[in-house]
């Protein structure tokens, strides 16, 4: 009997989080032949909005519509969740904040088993799932052999598997409020203040269409002055990894990653970036990357769309140049 994936969705005013599509793909990789649906859980006309544009996609949405989820408590969600979902099934969700604080328990209270931080799925083989994580910021590639025989929960690397864009499946919208709040709402040690937005600086990033981004691989603040003439040439914004803002050489507004700013640009340069999945977690709308580092084994490379194998402080100057003639 095949196994049934479910992944669970976030969203945000209205529009589901670019890594729905991505675990669409995930769920498919892990198991071509399983039954895939989503969960969204939520409050207000934004939830049904997110419901019916990723039925587009799923086989099923499952929908949690509650006043106490209008800021979602992951401790609250799991003693919902484990009231609707299926004995031995498997769960995936994105490795991020959120997904990091609901899966590790979720799994104990489903008796299932917890892999964290997946980047790839290499088929399953009596009740084992062979999977690849990352080590070492990425340095080494590890296979794991993971019993899911009696269900798991998974969180997945964002940006590791490219969005299934298809929407194909034109599935159904079924409410399971009632389900998930059969016994009432699921008590709760911790509740809601505030959203604290990111302090916002001389430059939004979050809006820039094109973003030179550095990383430690710059090695001195002086150096910074060859990545502001680049996106001088470009048209583009400066945007930095956080040793830079650590280093207190950018302000931390211009930070991209999971601990600073989302992103969306059009283009996105990475100068000397390493490429760790803390990065990598703030560029979302899947741009066009373009990597230079020195180390050919950095993780940037496997997501960039043209990868280049120089020294910066050697390459950008020369690449700026270019620009600049092709310019006129």
């Amino acid at each position: 009997m095949t196994q049934p994936v479910f992944a669970y969705i976030l969203y945000e005013n209205g529009v589901a989080d670019d890594t729905a599509l991505e675990l669409l793909t995930a769920a498919a990789k892990l198991n071509p032949d399983a039954s895939i649906s989503a969960i969204v859980a939520g409050s207000g006309a934004g939830l049904d909005a997110v419901c019916n544009a990723i039925a587009a996609s799923y086989a099923e949405v499952w929908k949690i519509d509650n006043e106490a989820l209008a800021y979602v408590n992951a401790e609250v969600l799991r003693g919902m969740l484990v009231r609707i979902l299926p004995q031995g099934c498997i769960v995936l969700a994105a490795h991020d904040h959120f997904g990091m604080d609901l899966a590790a328990g979720l799994s104990n209270k489903l008796d299932a088993a917890y892999l964290p931080d997946a980047v790839d799925f290499e088929g399953i083989e009596n009740g084992k799932l062979k999977a690849v994580r990352e080590e070492y910021g990425g340095q080494v590639s590890t296979h794991v052999l993971c019993d899911i025989s009696k269900g798991a929960v998974i969180t997945v690397r964002p940006g590791s598997f490219a969005p299934d864009e298809s929407k194909s499946a034109g599935g159904q919208v079924l409410d399971k409020t009632a389900d998930a709040m059969e016994g009432g709402l699921p008590g709760g040690a911790r509740r809601f203040l505030e959203v604290v937005a990111a302090e916002v600086g001389d430059v939004d990033i979050t809006k820039s269409e094109i973003l030179v981004s550095v990383g430690r691989g710059i090695e001195d603040e002086d150096n910074l002055e060859i990545v502001s003439d680049l996106a001088e040439a470009m048209g583009a914004d400066v945007s930095c990894s956080r040793p830079i803002v650590d280093a207190k050489w950018l302000e931390k507004a211009r930070q991209v990653g999971t601990s600073g700013q989302t992103v969306k640009p059009k283009v996105y340069m990475a100068l000397g970036i390493s490429g760790s999945f803390q990065h990598i977690g703030g560029i979302k709308g899947s741009p066009f990357i373009v990597a230079i580092n020195k180390n050919s084994r950095a993780p940037i490379f496997q997501i960039a769309d043209v990868g280049i194998v120089d020294d910066i402080l050697d390459f950008v100057p020369e690449l700026t140049d270019k620009i600049n003639e092709i310019k006129g």
